[in-house]
């Protein structure tokens, strides 16, 4: 998985945008960040997850998914190692994100969550 494979798995979302915090690019929904690029580094994503499905995440591939150091990952925000992650896997945390940012209805609409 590269940046600008995970750069449009998350714009291929509904209502996807692209933005920018903190120095890295970040993809948002209705204006709330699901997901961020090059956090702690480059070759590194961050997925905002519930903590239970952090912990779903991280088990199932402890190579790719990691818990973000300090609180926010105590909240569910999770690393993504691009280099070790498989497309599929990282197009469902995505999905996962979204569908905890986004509003109701457009879950609900967008038939993904």
């Amino acid at each position: 998985m590269t940046a600008n494979e995970f750069r449009r798995l998350a714009l291929s979302l509904p209502h996807a945008t692209e933005a920018a915090h903190m120095g890295h690019p970040d993809f948002r929904v209705c204006g709330k960040i699901f997901a961020t690029l090059g956090y702690p580094q480059a070759g590194w994503g961050m997925v905002r997850l519930t903590p239970e499905q952090q912990q779903l995440f991280v088990r199932a591939q402890p190579r790719v998914f990691r818990p973000v150091n300090g609180a926010w990952g105590r909240a569910g925000s999770t690393n993504v190692r691009l280099q070790a992650a498989r497309r599929a896997a990282v197009r469902e945390a995505l999905i996962t994100a979204w569908g905890n940012r986004a509003p109701k209805r457009l879950v609900a609409e967008s038939g993904l969550a």
